[in-house]
């Protein structure tokens, strides 16, 4: 059996993210389809802690049908304005954490990287992330160096034989929308992750918070944080 997940490269992704990663054999990253034309969503924004409450990290994102026809060409602002907030907000915020200097390499890695391309700037926080976790970057290949066509349904499962697959582990919210008819039709089983990240020590105030980024968890847990995902989790 050969498992692959597929996900979108998503800025500082949440935990259940990185779960996904350490339960497949494949994990495509989905960069190869259109980033919405309005709005922010999970490939520009994450929810970290800031001053002791959730709130939103964003990276701005260039405008207009060109700057966001496709995930791997859609590019950030070109101005440098937004990284140093970015990087001062999560420092102050995080300054008392355990593990700071880990996680905050991680931060600094991505706001350093000098190009305007979003997908390249989440894979490299994506890469660092898991390096941390202990998971093989190997397993992760971009849609966009597959070929593989179609639409929805179709292209995850023309996606799964891409790779080689023979099962396709879906998201665990997947099920209100997903035509598992599609899947069985390739001789393709279908997984669904279910993933409730475990509580742990975390800086703010009052009851914890899930859902926010991996750096929450890394700057309070550091490689600890590795116990979270995976069949380790539970």
């Amino acid at each position: 059996m050969t498992v692959v997940a597929i996900h979108q490269p998503n800025f500082l992704p949440w935990l259940g993210f990185f779960d996904k990663l350490a339960r497949a054999d494949k994990f495509v990253i989905l960069d190869s389809v259109p980033l919405q034309l309005t709005g922010g969503n999970y490939t520009n924004r994450v929810r970290m802690i800031v001053n002791g409450v959730p709130a939103w990290i964003t990276m701005p994102l260039r405008r207009g049908h060109d700057a966001r026809n496709r995930i791997d060409q859609a590019e950030v602002v070109d101005e440098p304005k937004w990284r140093r907030k970015i990087r001062s907000t999560i420092a102050q915020s995080y300054a008392k954490a355990k593990f700071f200097d880990l996680a905050m390499g991680i931060v600094d890695r991505m706001l350093d990287l000098r190009t305007a391309s979003l997908a390249d700037i989440n894979m490299t926080g994506i890469v660092a992330v898991a390096e941390v976790l202990g998971l093989s970057p190997a397993k992760i290949v971009r849609s966009s160096a597959l070929s593989a066509g179609g639409h929805s349904n179709e292209l995850l499962a023309n996606l799964v034989t891409a790779v080689g697959g023979d099962t396709y582990l879906a998201g665990h919210g997947a099920g209100g929308y997903q035509d598992d008819d599609v899947f069985a039709s390739r001789g393709i089983a279908v997984k669904y992750q279910d993933y409730a990240p475990p509580t742990y020590p975390q800086i703010g105030n009052g009851e914890f918070i899930p859902g926010m980024s991996a750096i929450d968890a890394l700057m309070n847990c550091g490689q600890g944080a590795a116990k979270l995902i995976g069949s380790q989790a539970g």
